[in-house]
């Protein structure tokens, strides 16, 4: 089966490539839609046989497809744009990544093998190479409306599938799947001790139970609602017209979110709203805002009503005991309402030690620790953890200050040029709330870890601060001189 696989990969790829070095504008909607269904592709290959390296190989499929675009886009020397501040600092951040990533880890006291600096390299270099893919298309904006229409359409699929897989798809199903096994042997992440042997997040526990949440095709709540706020700031600007169509598509994105149950999310997507109604002068769009805001508090209150009830399996109860005999293990929150509006739940405290750890990190150490010390990618790699939870620290961990700095600075220049933008382009005003919103959640998430957020949100960043002003656009029409 897994050479079966790396045949029709190979096949499907080389076609891909082809295309997409023709038209590099294509490799964003293959990546739109493709990293959405990426893991349920993927597992259901795992769960019909394909293991190893063969299916490591298949995964590569977007690596592959943005670097083509980018030597398509760049190939004959030439920069299709004027190049600015932003764009420098973007490539300095790339090159210390770079360094980091060869100077050998003993100097810097780091621990981290070959496989987990390969690693740490991509999840650090990703938003940036897709910013340049961005920058270098230089899409119309009749393009960056399709692209954003295929978003929000995705979305809304997303959406719907994953309410109806909450309600349908049952623990025991996914665990005879391969699901656990697909992310502990394949993706070579630690044991994850949920329902079924499955992540702890497809689930919220309670003292009133265990209730799922949506996971979509991305098996994995905070992957989903990151496409769900990307397409409801986008419908929420104007990017996509106000047909009826788009209304319904963007609130079955919000029901998805809300499903997802990703309070952080939430949170930063109503204040998200509220900065771009300010900002675009339209109080309706900073009453969404609200509105978002009161929805969340209703959803936690009736939470335990609505979603579907699951429970630990008999395979599980051995190491629920396990872990409710440490000492640093807390009990289940009390409910949905209480810990959204204390922001308090059972995983708080972990959290909070997670981000002192990595602060203290920092702080100890600002050179940083090399490449690969951080992060998911430590954790699949079995390197000590230098820093978690926090996009920020874990940059700081793996490339120290002047990493960090530069993140920071490369930012926040690219919000402000979308700012400037945003008054005359819809769509980089709805690309500017979402990228305020995602880029706030990473202060406590790895929220550019996800692969739909650094490659999408960062393509699309890049492509909005090239795209030609609406004027520009716009034949210019030399009247006619009529003479009598």
């Amino acid at each position: 089966m897994s050479w079966l696989v790396l045949g029709l990969f190979v096949l499907a790829i080389v076609t891909a490539a082809f295309v997409v070095w023709l038209r590099p504008v294509y490799a964003l909607y293959g990546l739109a839609v493709g990293l959405v269904l990426h893991n349920t592709l993927f597992m259901l290959l795992f769960s019909a046989g394909a293991r190893g390296w063969q299916l490591t190989l298949a995964q590569s499929w977007k690596e592959i497809l943005l670097a083509v675009a980018l030597v398509s886009v760049y190939r004959h020397g030439r920069l299709p744009f004027r190049p600015a501040p932003v764009d420098v600092v973007a490539l300095l951040f790339a090159l210390v990544v770079v360094l980091y990533a060869l100077i050998p880890q003993h100097v810097l006291d780091g621990q981290a093998g070959l496989r987990a600096e390969l690693y740490g390299a991509r999840h650090l270099l990703i938003a940036v190479a897709a910013y340049f893919l961005g920058r270098g298309l230089a899409p119309s904006r009749a393009e960056l409306q399709r692209l954003a229409l295929v978003i929000l359409g995705t979305a809304a699929v997303a959406a719907l599938a994953g309410i109806a897989e909450e309600y349908l798809v049952s623990v025991q199903h996914w665990r005879s799947l391969g699901a656990p096994m697909y992310f502990h042997q394949q993706l070579d992440f630690p044991r994850t001790f949920g329902p079924g042997g499955l992540p702890e997040n497809f689930v919220l526990n309670t003292t009133h139970g265990v209730y799922r949440r949506l996971v979509s095709f991305f098996l994995s709540p905070l992957g989903s609602a990151h496409l769900f706020v990307v397409a409801i700031c986008l419908a929420v600007a104007g990017a996509l017209g106000g047909r009826r169509l788009v209304k319904a598509a963007a609130a079955i994105a919000f029901a998805g979110l809300l499903f997802s149950f990703t309070r952080s999310a939430l949170v930063a997507l109503a204040a998200g709203l509220v900065l771009l109604g300010a900002l675009e002068r339209r109080a309706v769009v900073a009453g969404v805002g609200v509105a978002v805001l009161v929805a969340t508090v209703g959803f936690a209150a009736l939470f335990t009503s609505i979603a579907p009830k699951t429970h630990f399996l008999r395979s599980d109860l051995a190491a629920q005991r396990a872990l409710n005999a440490k000492a640093n293990h807390r009990p289940p929150g009390a409910n949905p309402l209480h810990s959204t509006v204390t922001f308090s739940e059972s995983s708080e405290g972990e959290h909070l030690s997670e981000l002192k750890h990595g602060a203290r990190s920092l702080l100890d150490h600002p050179q940083g620790y090399g490449v690969g010390n951080s992060g998911s990618t430590a954790r699949r790699f079995g390197v000590p953890l230098r820093a978690g939870e926090s996009f920020y620290l874990e940059v700081g961990a793996d490339t120290g200050i002047a990493g960090l700095a530069l993140w920071i600075a490369f930012t926040a220049l690219v919000l402000h040029g979308l700012f400037v933008r945003a008054r005359s382009q819809p769509l980089a005003a709805g690309l500017l709330a979402a990228a305020v919103v995602l880029s706030a959640v990473a202060l406590i998430s790895d929220v550019w870890g996800s692969p739909w957020a650094a490659y999408i949100v960062w393509a699309l960043s890049g492509a909005a601060l090239t795209a030609l002003p609406r004027h520009a656009e716009e034949p210019q029409l030399r009247p006619n001189l009529v003479t009598a």
